[in-house]
């Protein structure tokens, strides 16, 4: 192993020899991500996500590995139509708030908490946050701010979309939203209200909401703080050292959990994964899929594999107004064998070139092991609007040669380019499309010269935003289940990576919100086949494959429940039996 791996390994080796007389009590997870802040209103990426679960509770849960059945949890009742908590308009949802639950710092719960929080998240709307998931149900807006970052949002207006009615919180949606319960349950987050003031966070009053909207991460005490209502609580976050450590919350009021101890850690390279939980150094590990096999048959370990999710990883995205200044992976900035220009993926040839550059196929047997499918456009697998019968792209390096030979009126071949495409490090598959990609097209014509880079998590997610990467590689896992939470993201211009790409088609744009207002299937349907149509004329992501799920953990790991919408573990359920 590398120095780094050496260094890792004996970290973790070290927290299993302190924890050895509490070892079933503890639980190590090893994962390829990075946390970027604690705040619920803040955090987007699946490895936080996967974690808060643990830390704070919603008003619902899922029933077992349903993405759309619910049992109650800070919510005494799930609401229906039936039992009278949502009006027959589909407009109004009440939720009994349950009584006699615990925050970690030991005040109890109140309605109002729930109202705060909800408020909380909707108008924080932080860049590159959740909050659009609340806000256009809610308010019947994806952003609290236009284009030119002023706010349109009224304060009164989701003051009486949010109300508390004695021991009930009520909410009325701006238009019928039919996954609304299923965003509730998984980022409706409860904070406790004073808790949050008390640490220079929003007060919940209209004076002072405005400075708290579209907040700095590290100015809010969340950043690296928790303090929910769920069966663990945060002891620290270590974020140089890429590790974090919650603790049984004892007073969880479903009963405390087994597992008294866990400690998550970033691991960025996938051999000190396997070798981790193969000498039992972590009891869960994150293995990207090439290693299953050399898991497969130990005794020791039990494989998890092929488990079903909502995802399309890995995605690789053009921009197309690159932010060129003081930017290394432009090269020159210009058109002349050494770079390439802000606008280079401007040109539709240029990016149909990369699109038949890309071995769909061999990344899916290669890459992946065969553990997923065919990615033909932005919906996964079970919300699939279109099949292997509409147009898509496929590896056809004579066609690639073809558009690359006519891109830029002939330029791009008679005089080459030099960029950077980049993947956030620890993301195993998507480095591997990245590295498959350049190969591919550099083979096309030795004048295309593509380096390959990692980046940091945060970085990442700041280069992103600011437009500074020409070609980048990441993914999507549904926040809920629906197609509208992938369309809109990656079509409409309001959506998050559309926006990173800086791409707008008023046509997609509206095509999209009809699908997500329509009832009837069969016209949602007709509305999702015209947008394919667009995914493949417009041709402005590369689409791979739609993986499945892989979980690896030691035997003695019990209790695991696997749901497609988590993009991490509920560890409640979970415990060690003990070594005979």
């Amino acid at each position: 192993m590398k120095k780094i791996s050496f260094l890792l390994f004996a970290c973790l080796c070290f927290l299993c020899a302190c924890s050895q007389k509490q070892d079933n009590d503890t639980l190590i997870v090893a994962h390829g991500g990075e946390m970027q802040s604690l705040d619920p209103v803040f955090s987007y990426d699946g490895v936080t996500q996967g974690m808060m679960i643990n830390v704070y509770d919603t008003l619902l849960k899922f029933r077992g590995s349903s993405m759309t059945e619910f049992l109650p949890s800070l919510s005494t009742q799930v609401p229906s139509v039936e039992n009278g908590l949502i009006s027959p308009d589909g407009l109004t949802y009440t939720f009994p708030i349950r009584k006699g639950v615990k925050f970690h710092d030991g005040t109890e719960l109140t309605p109002e908490d729930v109202r705060y929080s909800i408020l909380r998240f909707i108008l924080s709307d932080v860049s590159g946050g959740p909050s659009s998931l609340l806000l256009e149900p809610i308010l019947g807006y994806t952003s609290t701010r236009d284009a030119d970052g002023n706010i349109v949002v009224d304060f009164q207006e989701a003051d009486r979309a949010v109300q508390v009615q004695g021991d009930n919180v009520v909410i009325r949606l701006k238009k019928p939203f039919a996954p609304f319960l299923g965003i509730l349950a998984r980022w409706g987050y409860i904070v406790p209200k004073k808790w949050v003031a008390d640490h220079g966070g929003w007060d919940g009053t209209e004076e002072t909401w405005k400075q708290f909207n579209n907040f700095e991460k590290q100015s809010s005490y969340l950043f690296d703080h928790m303090n929910g209502t769920g069966p663990f609580k945060l002891v620290r976050w270590d974020i140089s050292g890429r590790s974090l450590q919650l603790a049984a919350n004892e007073a969880y009021f479903e009963g405390a959990p087994r597992i008294k101890n866990i400690y998550m850690r970033t691991v960025t390279e996938p051999s000190t994964m396997r070798l981790l939980l193969e000498a039992g150094d972590a009891d869960i590990a994150e293995i990207p899929a090439q290693y299953v096999d050399q898991l497969k048959g130990r005794p020791d370990v039990v494989v998890y594999d092929n488990l079903p999710r909502l995802r399309t990883d890995p995605v690789i995205f053009f921009t197309l107004d690159i932010n060129a200044q003081g930017n290394p992976d432009v090269g020159s900035g210009k058109l002349d064998g050494n770079g390439i220009p802000n606008d280079f993926f401007s040109d539709p040839d240029v990016r149909r070139g990369f699109e038949y550059a890309f071995d769909y196929n061999a990344f899916l047997k290669e890459g992946l092991n065969g553990r997923g499918s065919r990615a033909f456009g932005p919906a996964p697998e079970g919300l699939l609007f279109y099949g292997a019968d509409d147009p898509h792209y496929r590896f056809d390096l004579k066609k690639a040669t073809e558009h690359f030979k006519k891109a830029w009126n002939g330029e791009v071949w008679d005089k080459g380019f030099a960029l950077t495409i980049t993947y956030n490090t620890g993301g195993f598959p998507r480095q591997m499309a990245a590295e498959m990609l350049k190969r591919n097209v550099e083979s096309i014509n030795p004048k295309f010269k593509i380096d390959v880079r990692g980046v940091m998590w945060a970085s990442f997610l700041e280069k992103t935003a600011a437009r500074q990467m020409p070609l980048w590689v990441r993914g999507w896992v549904a926040d809920y289940a629906d197609p509208h939470n992938f369309y809109f993201n990656f079509m409409h211009s309001d959506g998050r990576y559309a926006q990173a790409q800086g791409y707008h088609n008023p046509k997609a744009d509206a095509l999209v919100m009809k699908a997500v207002s329509e009832t009837n299937k069969k016209k949602r349907t007709e509305y999702y086949k015209q947008l394919h149509k667009i995914v493949y004329d417009d041709a402005m992501q590369i689409y791979t494959v739609h993986p499945t799920g892989l979980w690896a953990m030691r035997s003695r790991v019990k209790g695991f429940q696997d749901n497609p919408v988590f993009m991490g573990l509920y560890f409640y359920p979970m415990y060690k039996e003990t070594e005979k």
